[in-house]
C-alpha cells in the first residue's frame, strides 16, 4: 500500500523556507564518478552564467514538496539553465513550479541499491517532471544498469534512447542536445568531450596536474634566466678587470 503524499506549503507562515530533506544514504552515489573528479566546477566554468545556471550533485528535484519524499528524486547530476540558483539554494533542492521549468539535463550514476530504479522508476519520474534528457553511467560496465552509458530524450512526453556509439569494449559516447556536449564511458570513468573545442572538460585531477607543470615550467625558466643573467655579470666583470699580462 502507498502512503499518500503530504504536500508542504512552498513557505512556512513565520516566512522560512520550507526545504527539501536531506537525501537518503543509498541516493548518494555520486562521489568518484561526479564529485571527485570535480565535474560540477568544470561544468560551470565551461557554460559560465553563474546568476541564472544550476549544476549541482545529489540535490533534491520535484514537482512539489511532500514530507515523505514522494516524488522527490535526488540526481546525480543536475543542471538547469535560465533558472534561479538563489531559490534553489534556499530550498535545498529545485523546485519545479518554482523554477518554471523541468531541468534541462539529470544523470544518474549506478549503484547495487539504485540501479534498477534508474532504469525503471526514475525514468519515469523525470519523464513526469518533464526532464528533456536523463542519462545514466554505470562505472563497472554495466553491473548494476544493463548496458554501461545510456541517455533519453524526452519527446511527446516519452523517452527515447539517444545513440550510444561503441568506438570499442573501452569507450562509448552519446552525444548531449542539452548540454551541447558528448557523454563519454571511458575505461569505466565519466568523461565530457566538448566537440567544438575537441578536448575533455578537465578533471580536477587533471586541472592540478597541468599547474603543477606550469609551475614547474615556470620556475625551470626562471632559474635559467638567473642563470644567464649571473653568466652575464661575470663575463662583464672579467671586461672590467682585465688582468696584467
Amino acid at each position: 500500500m502507498t502512503t499518500k503524499p503530504t504536500h508542504l506549503q512552498l513557505d512556512a507562515d513565520e516566512g522560512k523556507i520550507v526545504q527539501f530533506p536531506e537525501p537518503p544514504p543509498e541516493e548518494m552515489t555520486a562521489y568518484y564518478s561526479v564529485n571527485l573528479p570535480g565535474y560540477p566546477g568544470s561544468l560551470a566554468e565551461h557554460f559560465g552564467n553563474p546568476e541564472t545556471t544550476i549544476i549541482t550533485s545529489e540535490v533534491a528535484a520535484a514537482l512539489m514538496l511532500t514530507v515523505n519524499r514522494e516524488g522527490v528524486r535526488y540526481p546525480d547530476l543536475l543542471i538547469a539553465f535560465n533558472v534561479n540558483p538563489a531559490a534553489n539554494r534556499a530550498r535545498l533542492g529545485y523546485l519545479i513550479p518554482e523554477q518554471g521549468k523541468p531541468p534541462d539535463f539529470v544523470l544518474e550514476v549506478a549503484s547495487k541499491t539504485t540501479g534498477e530504479r534508474d532504469e525503471t522508476t526514475k525514468r519515469e519520474d523525470y519523464a513526469r517532471m518533464g526532464v528533456p534528457e536523463y542519462w545514466r553511467f554505470d562505472d563497472t560496465g554495466g553491473d548494476y544498469h544493463s548496458v554501461p552509458l545510456a541517455g533519453d530524450r524526452l519527446m511527446d512526453g516519452i523517452y527515447v534512447p539517444i545513440p550510444i556509439h561503441h568506438t570499442d569494449d573501452d569507450y562509448l559516447w552519446g552525444h548531449s542536445a542539452a548540454l551541447g556536449l558528448d557523454l563519454c564511458w571511458e575505461n569505466g570513468q565519466l568523461r565530457f568531450w566538448d566537440p567544438v573545442s575537441c578536448r575533455y572538460l578537465e578533471t580536477f585531477a587533471e586541472e592540478r596536474a597541468a599547474r603543477r607543470a606550469e609551475r614547474t615550467a615556470r620556475l625551470a625558466a626562471e632559474a635559467a634566466r638567473a642563470e644567464a643573467e649571473a653568466r652575464i655579470r661575470q663575463l662583464e666583470a672579467g671586461l672590467d678587470h682585465p688582468q696584467n699580462p
